[in-house]
């Protein structure tokens, strides 16, 4: 195996192992994960809830697996498209169009499904052309979110300030902002083409910083809370969705895309 498709393979497994652990928490809680809202008067919604754990964690394994990593990354596309941001968060833009959580909590979870849709292109058996494309939606998608995820970090600066270690120089207001930008340079990168490879290798760097400085200590905390499993699962999968595109981008045919 070259070093090419093993960095590729990593990749793909951690993001196969992110939505895994979104799925196990659904699991271990009876709940949906907090970016997937489902009214909690919705009939059924515990059994509801459990199958949709089992469906994510079966869906990563076979993300996990070569043979089968182009169609279960493919349903985890679809579920994520149209059940998780179109049916689930669409609604709530209906009543919370003016919160920015609200296109936030959608950013995260369309991330998971461009993740999904580029392991899908670059696994599956297309023409060179098709899977370009594909791809390419797969990085657009992706930067609109980047964009979200840096608006959201100066819409809620005091907040994000506050998930930054206090003992990190120069200060924390100062990392909310800064990552607020790191986050907005991504996303124009992925927009435009202009150095995207580079800026998906800085963000993939950037969110694993999010997973060991604020996440972790947070779920250290309270590890007994459903929404500090989700976060720290979500951002293993967007993790993993920002090291795939990487990888994407650094074959030669997706290069002029």
């Amino acid at each position: 195996m070259t070093a090419e498709k093993t960095t590729m393979a990593l990749g793909r497994r951690v993001y196969g192992l992110g939505v895994m652990a979104v799925g196990v928490a659904s699991l271990a809680f009876g709940d949906f994960d907090p970016g997937q809202p489902v009214a909690e008067h919705f009939p059924a919604r515990t059994a509801l809830a459990y199958a949709a754990g089992v469906f994510m964690v079966v869906a990563a394994a076979g993300v996990e697996w070569r043979r089968t990593a182009a169609w279960a990354a493919a349903a985890l596309t679809i579920y994520y498209t149209m059940f998780v941001v179109i049916l689930m968060n669409g609604r709530l833009l209906l009543t919370d169009y003016a919160v920015y959580v609200t296109y936030e909590n959608i950013a995260m979870q369309l991330a998971i499904a461009a993740g999904g849709l580029i392991i899908f292109a670059t696994t599956a058996r297309l023409d060179a052309a098709l899977a370009g494309r594909i791809t390419r939606l797969g990085r657009l998608t992706f930067g609109v979110c980047a964009l979200v995820f840096g608006g959201a970090h100066f819409a809620y600066l005091s907040y994000t300030a506050q998930m930054v270690p206090k003992w990190l120089p120069p200060s924390q207001v100062f990392w909310a902002g800064g990552t607020g930008v790191g986050f907005v340079a991504a996303g124009v990168a992925f927009l435009s083409g202009v150095q995207a490879r580079l800026a998906a290798i800085l963000l993939t760097v950037m969110l694993v910083s999010f997973g060991l400085l604020a996440n972790g200590p947070i779920l250290l905390a309270d590890h007994a809370s459903h929404f500090n499993w989700t976060e720290s699962a979500v951002n293993l999968a967007v993790v993993g969705a920002a090291w795939v595109l990487a990888d994407s981008l650094a074959r030669p045919n997706r290069q002029k895309n």
